[in-house]
Order: structure tokens, then sequence, then C-alpha cells
């Protein structure tokens, strides 16, 4: 074994996953490990670059089966739609986020003793309605 190549251990130790979770990605076809002695799994540095892209996208709301699609692609263009679509999705989510902050931030700021009937926390609310 190389200095350079871990374990399947060693490699789901360092990003924080269970063992399993690497042999499924593998079983699905997104992770691809060397083999040694005894069928056992060596992780080199393009298999933990890997398991860093796939561990953001997975942040990112892609499927595995996405992002099987985005590692295979082989030219730009077969990714575009992919990344678009979940561009818009995320931006979505951005937006809902800063809304419900929004909302919290205003609510930490009201001193009225029943919130909902705070005018500047209904416009909040109203606001976060109509978008």
């Amino acid at each position: 074994m190389k200095s350079s190549e871990l374990t399947i251990g060693a490699a789901a130790e360092r990003f924080g996953l269970a063992t399993h979770v690497l042999r499924h990605w593998e079983s699905v076809g997104v992770l691809a490990p060397a083999r040694v002695t005894g069928s056992r799994r060596r992780y080199g540095e393009d298999d933990l670059r890997r398991i860093a892209v796939i561990l953001r996208a997975k942040e990112a709301g892609f499927s595995l089966e996405d992002i099987g699609a985005l590692l295979t692609a082989r030219e730009p263009g077969q990714r575009t739609h992919l990344l678009r679509r979940r561009r818009t999705e995320l931006a979505a989510r951005i937006a809902a986020a800063q809304a419900s902050l929004d909302l919290v931030d205003c609510a930490l700021g009201c001193d009225h003793d029943d919130l909902a009937s705070c005018p500047h926390f209904q416009a909040v609310v109203e606001r976060r309605g109509s978008a």
C-alpha cells in the first residue's frame, strides 16, 4: 500500500462518514477505489477529492444519480441542464432562508407583549406571504 493510499476505514474517518456510505457510493457508481490483495479497497488522492466533491454536491441537494451524471459528463454542455436546475432550486432555498432570517430578526427586535399584534412583525410576515 502506498503511503498516500487509505483504507476504507481511514478514508471514511477522514470525512466523518461510516464505511457503508463509501461502499454504497461505490455500488451506485460514483466512486471506484483501487483494489489490492483480497479485494481490499484503497483510496488515493483522486478518490479523496471525489469524496469531497460528492459531499459538496449532496450538500447542494444533488442526488447520487445526478452526481454520477455530473462526474461522468465528458463535455461541459452535458452538465449544463443539471447545474442550471440545481442553481434555480438553490436560489429559491436561499431566498426562503433569508426571508425566514428576516422574520426571526424582526421578532428578536420586537418588544410587544403579543408578537402577532406588532405592526412591524405583521408587515414582515405579509411580505413573506406575498413572495
